[in-house]
């Protein structure tokens, strides 16, 4: 009797832990594919910030002076 007691306590353990290993694993997965998201989030924010410069740079707006210091700084985010 007891022999079937620490057997199904064992099973009972065993398979909480895998839940756990499994929830982790897929907590990991999802957390890598949020940081992936917004870094790409922040790679489009970046391009459209060109774009923006780049035209205020063709209309006249900023100097080639003015647009290198400001496209530098952009790109060191």
């Amino acid at each position: 009797m007891q022999q079937i007691i620490f057997l199904t306590t064992s099973i009972i353990i065993f398979i909480f832990v895998i839940y756990l290993a499994i929830s982790s694993i897929r907590k990991g997965i999802e957390a890598k594919r949020e940081k992936k998201e917004n870094e790409n989030n922040d790679k489009s924010e970046i391009i459209n910030e060109l774009d923006k410069l780049n035209e205020m740079f063709k209309s006249g707006a900023l100097t080639k002076e003015e647009f290198q210091k400001a496209k530098e700084k952009l790109l060191e985010k």
